[in-house]
């Protein structure tokens, strides 16, 4: 049997980590010791294995607790994970494509700023953010 912080320790978490994929419902409630301390079999190992690298992946807890639910019912989990994943890869795509306009507009501001400083123009605060017409700004989401 182990303890959380021996269990934590052999799976590279925390403590907390391990208590929270408990209360969140990912990994079995722990038999307790008449102390009231929390003890794990060695099963919890590879779950709590696997729950590390989903998380790398960038899955949440809710993901990855649909995906072991799944598992424990007995379901192959590995088509939710691919549509878990390209669903992921599409929001990165967005969030990146969201960036390099960011980039654009923020580059052609400080452009304009320039130009504007070199015409000897003046602003009331600021013309780095005062020349940015409606057009070149970044599109809200």
């Amino acid at each position: 049997m182990l303890t959380v912080g021996r269990i934590a320790a052999q799976t590279g978490l925390s403590p907390k980590a391990v208590r929270l994929y408990e209360a969140n419902g990912l990994i079995d409630p722990p038999e307790r010791t008449a102390a009231g301390y929390r003890t794990y079999t060695d099963e919890a190992i590879p779950v709590l294995g696997f729950i590390r690298q989903a998380q790398a992946l960038g899955l949440s807890l809710k993901e990855i607790k649909e995906i072991l639910d799944l598992q424990r019912r007995g379901e192959q989990p590995c088509g939710l994970v691919s549509n878990l994943l390209d669903q992921h890869l599409a929001d990165i795509e967005r969030r990146i494509a969201d960036l390099q306009a960011l980039r654009t507009t923020l580059q052609n501001a400080r452009a304009q700023a320039d130009q504007a400083v070199d015409q000897g123009q003046s602003a009331l605060v600021c013309r780095i953010i005062e020349g940015i017409t409606a057009s070149s700004g970044p599109a809200s989401s």
